[in-house]
């Protein structure tokens, strides 16, 4: 089966408009305190709030990346470690995360699970302190919409992937609905203090990080989330 059998994004699913390079990302704006703060309380109930509802993008997304024996993979945002039995035993896996809270929620997963193929490292995320093309594949799941910079973040994923290696973001972005996009444009003030923006606008991040996408698929129930999967040039 081929990595990718889904066609090239079509308009409806992306559509960059002539301002996207330069238009606003979301309307809510937060700095990496108030991030970490907000991962710290959410570090002892992530699992039970986000695990379930959350938990078939995230199959998907280890689905669609074919990891093969030997390969590095970076998660960008490990969390709990809720995605650590995901991968397969043959590859190398690093995780980063900003939040100390979760990296211990995570490492202990891993201890109780006997993971040994993964290394957990406190880390920013918009300044990854890898090598340039270090990963074969560079993975965020439900990160790109808390971060204080998406775009940031997106080309220091871009800079530690290899030549030819994947780029694989998982999230929800704004709405292409007229109605729910102003919803999402109001609420996103207020869903940022349980870990996400609601308005995040995917043809602005994707021409702002000079990110081409060969596959986007709607993920979980609610489709409300999307698979963005990037090839690096």
């Amino acid at each position: 089966m081929p990595l990718f059998d889904r066609k090239t994004p079509s308009e409806d699913e992306v559509v960059s408009g002539s301002d996207a390079g330069t238009r606003a990302l979301s309307v809510a704006a937060v700095e990496n305190d108030f991030v970490e703060g907000v991962y710290d309380k959410l570090a002892k109930v992530y699992d039970l709030t986000f695990g379930p509802t959350l938990h078939p993008g995230r199959l998907q997304a280890i689905q669609r990346m074919n990891i093969q024996a030997g390969e590095r993979v970076l998660e960008v945002g490990v969390g709990t470690g809720i995605n650590l039995s995901l991968y397969p035993k043959d590859c190398s896996v690093t995780g980063i995360d900003f939040s100390g809270s979760m990296l211990e929620k995570a490492r202990e997963r891993a201890a109780r699970k006997g993971i040994r193929n993964m290394r957990l490292l406190q880390m920013d995320a918009g300044d990854l302190k890898f090598a340039d093309d270090s990963f074969d594949i560079v993975y965020a799941p439900y990160l790109v919409s808390v971060v204080p910079d998406p775009v940031k973040v997106a080309q220091e994923m871009s800079r530690v992937c290899r030549p030819g290696g994947r780029v694989i973001i998982l999230n929800h972005f704004l709405s292409p609905s007229p109605i729910l996009s102003k919803l999402e444009r109001m609420i996103s003030p207020y869903t940022i203090h349980i870990g996400f923006k609601a308005d995040l606008d995917l043809p602005a991040f994707l021409a702002q990080a000079d990110l081409e996408p060969v596959s986007i698929e709607k993920v979980n129930i609610p489709r409300l989330w999307s698979l963005v999967t990037c090839v690096k040039d």
